[in-house]
């Protein structure tokens, strides 16, 4: 079995098969955050401090940490961001970033081994990043991509990631320090996205022994009612074999569909965290439940009236 450890300066966290599913938090990242962008932009730490206390207070096992955000400094507020987070809280971390120098700025503050995300199947990353990688120590997602771009073929985007276990081998870095990001793409483009993306899940921990992570909400972009999307595909992924996701585990729906995967994929032994999470639950209402209910029809008539079913969409925000 592989695992994948992950560690803070006083914390460790194992990412593997038989491990419970790693809940990487995600709300750390500018992008499509205009305030957020605009607040670390001006050195104002406000809100990436109240992300990480209320990700921590709901479950994250880690979070990831962006600051990508056009015309600044991303070395230094991506540096300035991870001591601030490490500060705040115990749990490790994802260094995010697309820039080269951002990654060695975050890898060179941080204390512990952190999770480089990402590297590609690019040459050029390759062999900038995996250098980088092996210098700290650190352990990698790997985006299943390469200069072709994103496959529609999840065959190809095996390869890639084959192709990325093999080259990280020539560094001296071992494929249980390799996290797959298998690309799940959106299921609202591609209908065949959801199957794939299992299927692709299942070879990767079959053939190549690898952990796996995704960006959970990609599955649900564009369509309405998102969260329960979400909640259905992550309860299937992990039911597939995939370790960890990057999501917003302040969203109580798919927060309770990973704690009920854990426990019925057997990775909650004696449904331990189950209970300790749950054991104080109150059910609904009762009288909510009968006030939905339709009236009972007097004898001898017919129902006059239909019972209002009530929906509403959820955002993604």
């Amino acid at each position: 079995m592989t695992d994948t450890v992950i560690s803070s300066a006083t914390k460790e966290i194992v990412i593997g098969f038989d491990r419970l599913f790693c809940v990487i938090g995600e709300r750390i990242n500018p992008t499509g955050r205009k305030l957020l962008a605009a607040e670390m932009a001006a050195g104002d730490f406000t809100r990436v401090t109240s992300d990480t206390l209320a990700q921590v207070a709901a479950g994250a096992h880690m979070l990831d940490v962006n600051a990508g955000i056009p015309m600044t400094d991303e070395p230094k507020i991506l540096a300035e961001t991870i001591k601030l987070v490490q500060s705040l809280t115990d749990v490790p971390l994802s260094i995010d970033s697309s820039i080269v120098a951002a990654l060695e700025a975050g890898l060179a503050v941080y204390k512990g081994k952190p999770l480089v995300n990402s590297v590609t199947g690019e040459e050029e990353r390759l062999e900038v990043v995996l250098p980088l990688v092996k210098k700290y120590g650190a352990a990698v997602v790997a985006i299943s991509n390469d200069e072709t771009g994103i496959s529609e073929d999840p065959d190809v985007r095996f390869e890639v990631a084959k192709k990325i276990v093999q080259r990280a081998a020539d560094y001296g870095i071992h494929y249980s320090d390799i996290i797959v990001d298998p690309l799940v793409m959106p299921i609202g483009a591609l209908g065949q996205a959801g199957r794939a993306a299992f299927s692709l899940i299942r070879r990767l921990r079959e053939e190549l022994k690898v952990n796996t992570t995704c960006g959970a909400s990609n599955i649900s972009f564009g369509l309405p009612n998102r969260h329960s999307l979400n909640q259905a595909f992550l309860s299937m992924a992990i039911g597939a074999g995939m370790t960890s996701a990057i999501m917003n585990p302040c969203r109580p729906q798919e927060m309770e569909a990973v704690h009920a995967a854990n426990v019925l994929a057997g990775t909650d032994p004696n449904c331990t965290s189950w209970i300790m999470k749950y054991r104080d639950h109150k059910p609904a209402e009762a009288g909510a439940t009968a006030a939905a209910a339709p009236a009972p029809a007097p004898a001898g008539g017919r129902r006059g009236g239909r019972a209002a079913r009530a929906g509403a969409g959820a955002s993604n925000a």
